[in-house]
């Protein structure tokens, strides 16, 4: 295919993206699942596991291999532009009196599914056909751990705010461990992706060039706050912030990304630094439709190309994806229920937690995308993964609304946070 061909061909490709994204989001919503639930089903329906298996030659022409770069690259663009957003609503200000139980439930929610990941990886490394033939032990360890590890953060957030659960115990202590949590995650993770580097000095450039960025968004604050005075003044000053904005977004994501890490490292840094108010409300509001609705469905559609079920037909793979699903729900949800239990919140609170720390979502499939794309993990590993994040996905809003029917009793601080 031409350049021509391609770019003619890529505009079709977003509207079958938009429309599939659209229509099982809307049957999503019906059984009382997120959108973002029948966005990620999308995406899989729309790759060879569904549509590849009925009609390949449709689905062949739909998406050939060639288009796969452009696709690739509106994706990067979805995910800057979205976890830009997503650093704009990281907050650790809502912890209030109950910062030592976030503290000790982040702390669980971290460890216990990073153990179990490092043992998965070990057992899966004994296997092989699992990870690429150059990965060694110490680099599938933490990578597994860590993919394990990851909360579904937006979604976790959007839950939260869609059920008007922003003051509760549930809400407050589910948001600010799951925001460390990703934290903590994004960080093994860029300790990982060094690591992959090969070589010592550029594992320690990207290690000190990361710490270093985001040493200079702390400096840079009064930069950032001068940025968000501007808007006030004009139609046109508010064009100009906004163009200094994006500018400084994608200088944000070219950096994390030429430094070894990875380009939404830059976005979600430049986000959580930006100083919070009304302009950045309002850049929010700008970009986060836009990001959500036309560029990140891309990324569902990227990831579903690259998952194959018809690799695990051999039923012992379904075994290997049952027990990751497990490790992922044991270390999870039983560990920030039993961290919540021990901090003295009543049973319908630590599980209410537990199951939304649960879902993995989107935050999931970015981690195994950078895996794969780094040649970390193989295939066959990247489609078991996604399954596991589909299902604890699908799991967390059902099983949060059951918990939510139960009797508030067994402790008395249940209830408003601080109060």
């Amino acid at each position: 295919m031409t350049t021509f061909e391609i770019s003619v061909r890529f505009f079709m490709q977003l509207a079958v993206v938009l429309v599939a994204c659209r229509l099982v989001s809307a049957l999503a919503r019906r059984v009382g699942q997120p959108p973002v639930v029948g966005e990620m089903i999308a995406g899989v329906l729309l790759g060879p596991s569904l549509f590849g298996l009925l009609a390949p030659a449709t689905q062949a022409w739909i998406f050939p291999a060639v288009s796969k770069p452009v696709l690739f690259a509106g994706a990067q663009v979805g995910l800057v532009l979205y976890m830009f957003c997503v650093g704009l609503e990281f907050r650790l200000d809502l912890l209030g009196a109950r910062w030592k139980s976030a503290a000790v439930i982040s702390a669980s929610g971290i460890l216990a599914p990073f153990v179990l990941g490092c043992g998965l990886a070990w057992w899966l490394m004994q296997k092989g056909g699992f990870f690429a033939s150059a990965i060694t032990v110490g680099q599938a360890m933490p990578y597994m751990g860590a993919a394990l590890a990851i909360t579904a953060f937006p979604m976790l957030a959007r839950i939260i705010s869609e059920r008007k659960l922003s003051g509760t115990t549930e809400g407050t202590l589910a948001l600010a461990a799951g925001a460390i949590d990703d934290a903590a995650a994004w960080c093994v993770l860029a300790l990982v992706l060094a690591a992959l580097a090969g070589h010592p000095a550029q594992a320690v450039w990207a290690v000190a060039g990361g710490a270093g960025f985001v040493i200079l968004l702390r400096v840079a604050r009064q930069l950032l706050a001068r940025i968000g005075a501007q808007w006030r003044q004009s139609e046109d000053d508010r064009r100009a912030a906004l163009s200094s904005v994006l500018v400084l977004l994608m200088l944000a994501a070219w950096f994390t990304d030429t430094i070894g890490l990875y380009a939404v490292f830059g976005a979600f840094f430049l986000g959580a630094a930006w100083p919070r108010g009304e302009f950045s409300e309002h850049v929010r509001g700008l970009i986060e439709p836009l990001a959500s609705r036309l560029l990140l469905p891309l990324f569902f559609i990227y990831s579903g190309l690259n998952t194959r079920f018809d690799l695990l037909a051999n039923p012992a793979l379904w075994v290997v994806a049952l027990v990751a699903l497990a490790a992922a729900v044991a270390g999870k949800a039983g560990a920030c229920y039993l961290a919540a239990r021990a901090c003295g919140e009543t049973s319908r609170t630590a599980w209410g937690i537990g199951m939304l720390m649960n879902a993995r979502g989107l935050m999931e499939l970015i981690i195994l995308n950078i895996g794969l794309e780094r040649g970390l993990i193989t295939p066959t590993l990247f489609s078991i993964l996604v399954f596991m994040a589909i299902v604890t996905t699908l799991m967390a809003t059902p099983l949060f609304n059951l918990v939510q029917r139960l009797p508030r009793v067994g402790s008395a601080r249940a209830g408003a946070v601080g109060g």
